[in-house]
């Protein structure tokens, strides 16, 4: 067993990539900020580890279990989904706050039950999975009101770090969308959840939206075997959080206005109309939780007119975390956006590589998504020149991934110019593979 100290909280880092020379009359400032968290080291920490008292961050987890009439069909993917929970509460640190749900079109707790969360140790993972015998299937799907059993039992509990995990096989058919949109909205903020799709049965703007909208990670387990790995993954990565609820915050000077801020790597997340107002010219973007990692974010601001030499601070990156009493706590790292008039063409004109390459990758996700729902709407030219664009995106980028996730959509012809056929059949787990990871990206070649 493996105890941390508070030396083991994650120090954090702001790094901007930027062309900050604007041509006279130039006002859109654009830049790429790196945010890296170090230090944590409980990365994929497993059962068994443990902390000092009052040192290391007290965690929350939930795990919602789909138990819908369709979860028998085939039999064997109410059994994997079973192994699967069973896995993930093995993957649980000692000290956790856990519970597991099970999901029809009502939720109802399977462990431990009355309201609360349970405590892991080598006792409460054994009950909790004799407990996962008793989940069997039947009933619909209100996803809804998963969420929000998850929510009431989170709160019950003293923890800072608090996340979900979700597994459905179908669609939210027993509930309305703006039930499902409410429920999301008022978890939002609340607890962080990752999501899955396990078989082809289910809606992947509804599986991503939840996933979105909780700031978390969503994905197709098209074959239900891979269940069990894929929740193991899933719990290691939430172990290694250390710090909660943190926020993106920029502070823009007078006249000056954010048009953006958006996720770009690891993947694509619009977060512009999440802001919280944080004090005069102030905002605050949420960003979740984080453990040992780096994320980028691409910042689009408009500035004032100012003359050829002149420069000034178009925008002030920094980290915060609130705090009980209302007031937020700096985590010390900070990034400066700056612009700078000229009249040097070359310096004016040239585009930041980094800038360049999540455009790039934003306008992938766009092309991939944009084809996607041409080709179902039987718009067959415009899905072949969206996907084109995006197959050409891709191989331009060095998204391998992406682009064998296309090839199985379409035949390519040629990469470099997205000369693309559509293929006359398509795997329906292949199209919703490509679907549920096409805002994944790749970093940057520093």
């Amino acid at each position: 067993m493996a105890n941390f100290s508070k030396s083991n909280v994650p120090q954090f880092s702001v790094d901007v990539y930027q062309n900050e020379y604007l041509p006279d009359g130039g006002r859109e400032v654009n830049a790429i900020v790196t945010v890296t968290s170090t230090g944590g080291g409980t990365v994929g920490s497993a059962a068994g580890t443990t902390y000092a008292p009052g040192q290391g961050p007290a965690a929350g987890v939930v795990i919602m279990v789909d138990c819908s009439g369709s979860m028998d069909y085939p039999p064997t993917k109410m059994r994997n989904a079973r192994d699967a929970t069973a896995a993930a509460i093995d993957t649980l640190r000692d000290g956790t706050h856990f519970a597991v749900v099970g999901g029809t079109h009502v939720a109802k707790e399977v462990y431990p039950g009355a309201g609360r969360l349970a405590v892991a140790d080598r006792t409460t993972r054994e009950q909790a999975k004799q407990a996962l015998r008793r989940l069997s299937a039947g009933g619909g799907t209100a996803i809804g009101t998963w969420l929000r059993l998850a929510d009431r039992l989170l709160s019950s509990a003293d923890v800072s770090i608090r996340h979900g995990i979700l597994l459905t096989d179908g669609r939210n058919e027993h509930e309305s969308p703006e039930d499902l949109r409410t429920a999301l909205d008022s978890c939002a903020g609340r607890f962080t959840c990752d999501a899955r799709g396990v078989g082809t049965d289910w809606e992947v703007k509804e599986v991503t939206g939840i996933a979105s909208a909780l700031l978390g990670t969503a994905d197709i387990v098209a074959d239900p075997t891979g269940l069990a790995s894929d929740f193991t993954r899933m719990m290691e990565t939430a172990m290694g959080k250390e710090v909660a609820d943190v926020a993106l915050r920029l502070w823009t000077p007078v006249g000056t206005t954010i048009k953006f801020v958006k996720q770009v790597a690891p993947t694509v997340a619009e977060l512009t109309g999440r802001r919280a107002e944080a004090g005069p010219r102030a905002g605050d973007y949420p960003t979740g939780s984080w453990g040992d990692e780096s994320r980028d974010y691409h910042v689009c601001v408009e500035v004032p007119t100012a003359g050829l030499g002149q420069e000034m601070l178009a925008a002030r990156v920094s980290l915060v975390v609130p705090q009980p009493d209302g007031s937020a706590q700096n985590l010390g790292a900070q990034g400066l956006v700056r612009a700078v008039w000229t009249d040097d063409m070359v310096a004016s004109t040239s585009i930041n590589p980094q800038v360049a390459h999540y455009t790039g990758q934003a306008e992938l996700a766009q092309a991939i998504q944009q084809g996607l729902d041409l080709r179902k709407a039987g718009d067959m030219d415009g899905a072949t020149a969206k996907l084109g664009r995006a197959v050409q995106l891709a191989s331009a980028s060095g998204n391998a991934d992406t682009a064998k996730l296309l090839a199985k959509v379409v035949d390519v012809v040629d990469a470099a110019t997205g000369t693309v056929r559509l293929k006359a059949k398509v795997a329906e787990a292949d199209e919703m593979t490509l679907e549920t990871r096409s805002t994944k990206t790749v970093r940057v070649k520093k």
